[in-house]
């Protein structure tokens, strides 16, 4: 595709989220755009985009503008959408934070960004208080559920921020002028840091644009109409809830239907309240609903869109059985965004989603659509490798690169690298980390981290993790940071975290080798006992094992390959 398509492509829905949720404010007034699930709240489009538009004014009342930073720390959904856009609208940096985090985890992200304000909610008040003494003061607004609502908690309802705060109800912010904002935007300009784990060090800031945001949500959003509903239940912390999912639902003017979390027992209910056409299955997720006891009525759902990653080899005995027209799977990163895509067409039409609840676009729409950006439609059928991705979109240039940055031949395996054809498109830095971003981005490459090969015919598939992340829980999870929690503890002398293949599912689990300080007493029931206290149970470790030493290279790097020989060999379970 030569690059002034690529470039017309990329601006045909226009380059920013805000200003399509405006648009359709307009058109489509009364549409549902935000539908909460956990309270059975309706918010039109006209509705919530005044509101972010009060918000917007509110920051810039308050001295917030063009590329100011503003840290959201909040649980609830809504109130996370409304802030996310209203920030935009002000021109301002959306930065949200893992709202499992607490002590130096989230005293890092605050201070690393060091932010103009800080917007988080009534529950989550005890973790800012207990790292008061470690941040600096900011202006805070608290969200309040009210009393009616599922996640108000009378334990904190009484609670205050720390004096040092000057703290603020977020409902102000909800009040005024609720006109739309002439906020002077590029497509260069920055929209959001969001945190990636950290593997040799602390976690990184990912500095993204506005035109990241667009075209994260692309590929997608090309096979997603007005008809389609929207089903999201992921945290909106990550790119996949966030913009994937939310941001695709304002930029085409569809519905979006969010829960709090993911539940496999009132799944298919939420999918018949909703009606949602499409939803994202992340790994144990699937495994979850397949459990579940077939009936004769697994088909009859609305479901017709369904985003795998990682792409089960069983994916069309999964569409079958569910009734799933189309799997669509693919990479995504944090840094890269929508690195690889791929779309199978998994049954005829007729033959998933039952006539009358098919919504969206028809099957001979689809292939006429993934034409247009040049995407293969895959027949369900065929056999499938492990670690299938698709090709890169429209948008991106992909290879596999060895040690050296050589290209691999195809079915060699290397380090998957990514380049844009337009700027902008992946991540612009490591935000004050220069040193950092030039490494990735060595020889006009950015090295992925990640290792995998791609095939004769172009297509891509994952191998594993190059550096020293864990995957848990739809989580990336560093070992630099587990370790350094864990050697903070008085009795501890050193310790190495890692992975091995979790006993179900295509995640993680995490292994600890523990060093005793000498002449300290220490046992797995007391270092787990305050180890729930310091980090959030994603990270808290599902194997401990101590150890008189650790195994180290004469240059004194941990081997922690003989580590992990040992705890397979233990449990009995293959790498």
């Amino acid at each position: 595709m030569d690059k002034d398509r690529i470039d017309t492509l990329a601006k045909s829905d226009g380059e920013f989220a805000a200003h399509r949720l405006e648009m359709w404010a307009e058109l489509i007034p009364e549409k549902t755009f935000f539908f909460y699930g956990e309270e059975d709240e309706h918010i039109s489009f006209k509705e919530f985009n005044e509101l972010t538009n009060s918000i917007a004014h509110n920051l810039i009342s308050m001295g917030l503008g063009k590329g100011d930073r503003v840290l959201v720390f909040l649980k609830n959904p809504v109130a996370t959408t409304l802030a996310m856009f209203g920030i935009w609208k002000a021109g301002a940096v959306f930065i949200p934070v893992n709202t499992s985090y607490m002590g130096p985890l989230l005293a890092y992200q605050i201070n690393d960004t060091n932010p103009k304000m800080i917007i988080t909610e009534k529950n989550l008040v005890p973790l800012v208080n207990d790292i008061q003494h470690q941040v600096g003061n900011f202006p805070v607004a608290v969200y309040a559920p009210k009393e009616s609502h599922h996640d108000y908690n009378p334990q904190v309802s009484g609670i205050g921020l720390h004096d040092k705060f000057s703290e603020m109800s977020f409902d102000a912010l909800l009040t005024g002028q609720t006109s739309n904002l002439k906020t002077d935007l590029t497509f260069q300009d920055t929209a959001n840091i969001v945190y990636t784990s950290g593997t040799t060090g602390p976690a990184k800031g990912v500095v993204q644009s506005h035109r990241y945001v667009n075209l994260y949500t692309a590929f997608w959003r090309n096979f997603t109409n007005q008809k389609d509903v929207i089903y999201s239940d992921l945290p909106l912390y990550h790119i996949g809830g966030a913009f994937q999912n939310v941001v695709r639902a304002a930029w085409v003017g569809c519905t979006v239907a969010v829960w709090d979390k993911f539940s496999p027992s009132d799944f298919w209910n939420r999918i018949r309240v909703s009606g949602s056409t499409t939803a994202i299955l992340l790994d144990v997720m699937i495994p979850w609903l397949v459990k579940a006891k077939e009936t004769p009525d697994d088909r009859r759902n609305t479901l017709n869109k369904v985003y795998m990653q990682p792409m089960p080899i069983n994916h069309h005995e999964i569409a079958r059985r569910f009734g799933f027209d189309f799997v669509i799977t693919g990479y995504g990163q944090t840094e890269a965004g929508n690195g690889f895509a791929g779309i199978f067409e998994e049954l005829r039409e007729g033959e998933g989603t039952p006539p009358e609840l098919y919504k969206g676009y028809s099957h001979k729409e689809m292939r006429e659509l993934s034409e247009k950006i040049e995407a293969a439609i895959v027949p369900g059928e065929i056999e499938l490798k492990k670690g299938f991705m698709g090709r890169p979109p429209f948008f991106l240039q992909a290879t596999v690169l060895n040690d050296d940055d050589q290209e691999c031949l195809p079915g060699q395996a290397g380090q998957i690298c990514f380049r844009s054809h337009l700027p902008n498109t992946i991540f612009d830095e490591y935000f004050g980390k220069p040193q950092a971003t030039a490494e990735v981005f060595s020889n006009q490459w950015f090295h992925s981290g990640d290792a995998g090969f791609k095939d004769e015919e172009g297509f891509f598939y994952f191998l594993d993790r190059q550096s020293g992340c864990i995957r848990r829980r739809g989580e990336n999870i560093s070992s630099y940071h587990i370790e350094d929690i864990i050697n903070g503890h008085p009795s501890v002398n050193c310790c190495a975290a890692f992975p091995i293949p979790a006993a179900e599912g295509a995640e993680d689990d995490i292994v600890v080798f523990v060093v005793v300080q000498p002449g300290e007493e220490l046992d797995e029931g007391q270092l787990r006992q305050w180890i729930e206290g310091k980090m959030p149970k994603f990270m808290q470790p599902q194997h401990i094992r101590f150890v008189s030493d650790l195994p180290r290279t004469p240059t004194n790097k941990l081997k922690k390959y003989e580590l992990k020989e040992i705890i397979l060999k233990q449990l009995q379970r293959n790498c």
